[in-house]
This record gives C-alpha cells, structure tokens and sequence, in this order.
C-alpha cells in the first residue's frame, strides 16, 4: 500500500476575496463531497453554494465572511491535502495567523477587480514570516472581468512587485473563477491565453523537501512527567519537534543540564526502539532525573547541535489586540510547553502594509501590526531561530490578566543573557591579588550602592548629590553617576530607546559593583523606569555581596511636569518629544524599595538624613 504525500495548505487573502469558494470549488471538481454535504448547501433550483462548505459557523453564514479557520480534507491520485480556509477580515487575522502556522502552501487570493489590497499584503508578509516557501497567487472572479487577459496581467504585475518586497518569494500565478471552476481542476476555455498549470496541477506537482531528521539536533520539550507509586521509574512525556530518539541515546536535560541515557520509548502504538519528530513519546531513563514541564530534552552526543539558553529574544511578533504594544510592556511568553514572563524592550520595526516597508523605531504597534522587537524574559528559555525549528523558535503571547492570547511571534535570534549581560565561553574573571577584605580593612570603608530611581524631575540628583557631598564631608569616599553624565560618555554610543535605556542601566549596575567593591559608596541616580532593568543592577551586586540600597523617588508627575527644569514635559506634550517616562511611556515604581521618598515641600537635609540611616545599617550588618 502507498502512502500519499500530505500537503498541508492555507488559503489566504483580503476579505470577500473568494477563499471559501475555492476551497469548495476545489472539493467538489476532485469528487471529494459526501453526498449528504452537497445537498445541504443546494438550493431548490439545483446550485450548490460552495463557499458554505467551510463556513460552518452561524455567524460566517450570516455575514457571508469567514471568522473561525475551517479545515478541510481532500484527496486525488497524487497526494492528499489539508486545506485551511482562513479568515480575510482583518478582525480575525490571529486566525489567520494559527491557519497558516502549519502549511507548506500558501494560495493568495486576489480579486481580479481590485487588486493586491492591505489585507493581501499583511497576510502575504504572515506567511512568509511563517516560514512558507511555496506560494500562488491566483486572480480570482476573472469572469467578472471578462477573462481580460490585460486585467490579468497589471494584476499579475502588482503580485509580483509584492513578492520582490517580501525577499523574493517565488509566486506563481493563476487566473481563476472559483464560482465557476476555471482554472481550479479543470483548464478553461475562457483563457485561451493562459498557458500555464491549472491550481490543482500547481499543488500536485509541487516538491517537497523532507530532510531526514537527525539525531543531534534532537529536540523533546516536556509536557508531563508520570511518578509512579511502584517501582516504575519515572515517565517523562511530550512530542518531539525535531530530531530523533532511541534507546541508548545520551541526552541532557535543559536548563539544569544533568545527564542520563534513554532505556525505554514508548508512543501511543506500541514500544520501539527509535521515534522521529513529530511524534509523541513516553521515555523512561537510566536515572530518575528532576525534569519539570518546560524543560527539554536534547542530545547529550558531543557534536550535538544545542539550543540556546536564552534571556533575550529578538522576534518579530503579529499583534491581536485594540490595546497597543508598547517598550516596557509585560506579557506572558508560551513557547513549546514553557510559560515565563517577558518585558518588552524595545520596538525596531513596524511594517507598513501599504508598501510594505519596514518602518524604524514605532512607539507602537497596533491590531494586527507586525513588527521586530527585543523581548526579555523572567527566566530561561530553551529556543532556536525560527529557520532551524519552527517549534522551539514560535511562541504567543499572552495577557497575563484576562489570560487572552495578544500576539504570535517567531525567533529570529535567542541570546544568552544573565545577570550582568550576555555570558562568553572563551573570556574568563580574573582575580585581584587583593580581596575585599583587605581592601576595606586597608581604607577603613565598606562599599555600597545607592541607586536613586524616579520620574524625570522628581529630585533624584539634587538629593543624591547632596548625599554625595554629606559622605565625602564625613570622610567616606563617595562618587555620584548620573544619568546625564553617563551619557556624555561610557554611553555616550546608546540612544533612548527601550534596549539602549537597558543597555544603559546595565553598565551602570557593573560600574557600581565595581566602585562598592573597591570600597566606594557609588551613587546612581537614573531614571530606570522598568523593574526588569533595576533587578539586573541589583542582581549583580547582591551576587558579589555588596549592599544594594533601592531609593524611590516617589514625587507625582503633576509636580515633576510643574518643575520641568529641561521642558522635556513641555516637549512631550507638543509632540517634539516621543517617549519620555511619564507621559507616553511606562514608569513601574518599586514594590518593596528599601526607601521611598517624596521631594515634593519636603527639607532637603531630612531626607539626606534618611538616606544615610538606611546606608549606615546596611553597612554595619554587611
């Protein structure tokens, strides 16, 4: 017996285009309608509405417009297909978006009256995004202009000019007129001008490319583990997304990297030595391991292609919500079976539909927009690039209140970044001769950080440059970095976007575990808006075991936009100025600072005092 071929296929297209049409021209002209199917969308003089086959929902059949993605299965003698006939209005692109995520065919859908439209591009750019190589176009309803081959072709032009945009996409394209049948099975009389391959002789005779999938780029994330009450080991269940598993492999658990070696496979059939991507296993190992869900199994071989353990994400994302995505956003991130959460850092693009042009630095995007960004999480992700796994390198994202999925995004690269920054195999710490200890007994001065958060305006530099001159008066060595003086130089190469600001924040928090280290009170005083960004400055000077001193400004925009010494509110509300904390971008104040200030009518030596209470019993009981 013969196997055929599966083609997995997502039409795609502005709304009214005629999907749902050519989906149920392309069922009935195969002989692949139940009886009973047919004579449910006949009417009393014989005409079959085609495009009802799919649009199962009440509401489809209503509005006369796809919403839900309907799949469909057909067949002929040289493959078999899933079909996804996939919303057009762009209200329901998240369908779209699921629709396609799977295909290895995209039909784009044009109406030969008007042309290439917004949606046709946007859904064009999603597939491509997707990872879709195979692409046709087809004029649709060319009856309604006549089989006008001149029609056909400025059409043809126009799709062609599109696919050049989206990085040369190969695109066939073919005149169509579902309701009818031209050129979907059978060739039609009409365009005799036409001398190309009808659609279904297109999808018949496209090629397929099925690497064979190899051991060492194994990839099994873990959705379940069963701890029996006997003596049993313990199973540890999920799919495989890439790769491929036998008993007797080596692997390594990710992130905890701790290694064992498969003894047992087992799939929903039957027990077997090998199992290959996609299918979904129960393993057993040689060592009861702590595995937990999210965690991946990967080749332990020593020529293994890993993933990376990354903290850093740049993606490009399709947005699904009316709320706009914005720098400093917090969403939760699913991706396999791992859910974290993630801050956005910075937005870098935003395609314009129209021209397809990928617009620099937005302050948003919108419904349905698509757009690369830089997303950090909360904790590690097991990921690839989307090129090498279309699985571990896809994620959504998701609402973390109403728990609604508000975007889909797939990798373009995962970095590894810890506390500090970004880790390197081949740099290693060298050590001082001298430890701090030494150092501090020898200057009779323990080290600190004190790092002064706030709105723009609030007095975090007049009352941290007082704390400064009461420390040096009082003998200590004390040394304020500010947010400004950074900027004229160790920064002097970052801008204000949302990763350049947490790039900034950053080297701040290493030069402050640098100078409490040496002995020194380090003083910073910046804005840092995002709690991500000021966990990371404290992160690296709680893991040296220095005092790190969180003070929150906490003075109202009202009086920060009264005081206004630089007009940078005055700007923002004109609209010279984009993206000023406070006005049209986030401030997330501290949940537990170790102390909170409010400048507003306050004596500027009482809080001064404060601030060295806390400083002096945090150094004693360092």
């Amino acid at each position: 017996m013969t196997t055929r071929q599966l083609l997995r296929i997502a039409t795609a297209g502005s709304v009214d285009d005629g999907k749902s049409t050519l989906i149920g021209r392309l069922m009935h002209d195969t002989d692949s309608l139940p009886l009973d199917h047919l004579e449910a969308v006949t009417d009393d003089e014989g005409v079959a509405d085609l495009a009802a086959l799919s649009d199962g929902l009440r509401a489809e059949r209503e509005q006369g417009i796809t919403i839900d993605v309907a799949y469909r299965f057909f067949s002929t003698e040289a493959r078999s297909y899933i079909l996804a006939d996939t919303p057009g209005h762009e209200r329901y692109t998240r369908n779209m978006f699921t629709g396609a995520s799977n295909a290895h065919v995209a039909i784009l859908l044009v109406d030969a009256r008007a042309g290439v439209l917004r949606q046709t591009r946007r859904h064009a750019r999603i597939a491509k995004l997707l990872g879709i190589k195979h692409f046709v176009a087809t004029v649709n309803k060319i009856d309604l202009v006549d089989f006008d081959q001149t029609r056909f072709n400025e059409v043809a032009a126009e799709l062609q000019q599109m696919a050049a945009r989206l990085g040369g996409a190969e695109l066939s394209v073919i005149p169509i007129a579902a309701k009818h049948g031209d050129n979907v099975v059978h060739r039609s009389e009409n365009t005799d001008w036409y001398t190309g391959p009808t659609l279904l002789e297109y999808l018949e005779n496209i090629e397929l490319s099925a690497p064979q999938p190899q051991a060492d780029k194994l990839r099994l994330p873990i959705q379940w583990v069963s701890r029996p009450t006997t003596e049993q080991r313990r199973r540890y269940t999920g799919r495989i997304s890439a790769g491929t598993l036998s008993v007797g492999d080596a692997v390594v658990s990710l992130p905890a990297g701790t290694r064992s070696t498969v003894t047992a496979v087992d799939t929903l059939d039957d027990d077997r030595a090998t199992a290959v991507a996609p299918l979904s296993v129960s393993i057993e190992l040689a060592d009861d391991i702590d595995v937990g869900r999210g965690d991946v199994f990967v080749s332990g071989a020593d020529d293994a292609t890993l993933p990376v353990l990354a903290r850093e994400l740049d993606a490009t994302v399709c947005w699904f919500t009316e709320t706009p995505l914005r720098a400093g956003d917090r969403v939760a991130l699913k991706q396999t079976s791992k859910t974290v959460r993630a801050t956005v850092q910075a937005l870098h693009t935003r395609l314009d539909p129209e021209t397809l042009d990928e617009l620099d630095n937005p302050v948003e995007l919108s419904l349905n927009d698509i757009g690369e960004v830089t997303l950090r999480t909360s904790s590690v992700v097991i990921a690839d690039s989307y090129t090498e796994n279309r699985d571990s390198g896809a994620f959504i994202l998701i609402d973390e209140t109403s728990n609604e999925t508000i975007g889909a995004g797939t990798i373009i690269e995962p970095r590894e970044v810890k506390p500090g920054g970004q880790t390197r195999n081949d740099i290693r710490w060298h050590p001082s001769s001298l430890d701090r200890a030494h150092r501090w007994n020898a200057t009779g001065q323990r080290g600190a950080t004190i790092w002064f958060t706030g709105l723009p305006a609030s007095g975090k530099s007049t009352i941290a440059v007082a704390v400064e001159r009461a420390l040096v008066e009082s003998g200590d060595v004390a040394y304020l970095l500010d947010g400004d003086n950074i900027r004229h130089g160790l920064s002097d190469d970052l801008g204000f976007t949302a990763g350049d600001r947490a790039e900034n924040i950053r080297r701040v928090g290493h030069l402050t575990r640098l100078f409490a280290d040496a002995g020194v009170v380090a003083l910073a005083s910046l804005v840092s808006p995002l709690k991500s960004d000021r966990e990371i400055a404290r992160a690296l000077n709680d893991a040296a075991k220095l005092p790190f001193i969180e003070v929150y400004i906490c003075t109202s925009v009202e009086e920060c936009e009264k005081r206004d010494p630089k007009g940078l509110y005055a700007r923002a509300r004109a609209g010279e100025l984009k993206g000023l904390t406070g006005v049209d971008a986030p401030y997330e104040a501290p949940e537990n600072p170790d102390l909170t200030l409010d400048t507003t009518g306050a004596d500027i030596d009482e809080l001064v005092a404060q601030v060295l209470d806390v400083l002096r019993a945090r150094r004693d009981g360092a």
